[in-house]
């Protein structure tokens, strides 16, 4: 009788002891942790650092230290256009307008 008693009540701790870890023992009675949101990841529109261009008219902008073409991908965003002192760059169907030197960043809408 007395072994008996012996393992029920250690089972009666190990059963306890379990319930209590999966809560926090200083928490507020009847305080829930706050669920977590989750955020979608961030893209950001690349830097346009220099355009270059050659007695052919072939010209070439430098996006994130990248050196890329009309049609080259940098950072998830095709290049589709390249003017002496702007490029346009698109991505899921919207476009934009990188200036060099520019504060504001123009998104065109189509």
């Amino acid at each position: 009788m007395g072994k008996f008693s012996f393992i029920s009540a250690i089972l009666m701790m190990l059963a306890t002891g379990v319930t209590q870890a999966s809560q926090d023992p200083t928490a507020p009675l009847g305080w829930s942790a706050p669920v977590k949101k989750q955020t979608a990841k961030r893209s950001y529109v690349p830097t346009l650092q220099s355009i270059l261009c050659d007695e052919a008219d072939t010209c070439t902008a430098i996006l994130n230290n990248i050196s890329i073409g009309v049609g080259g991908k940098v950072s998830g965003y095709t290049l589709t256009h390249i003017q002496d002192d702007f490029v346009t760059v698109s991505r899921g169907g919207k476009q934009w307008r990188l200036e060099l030197f520019a504060d504001n960043i123009k998104i065109i809408e189509r």
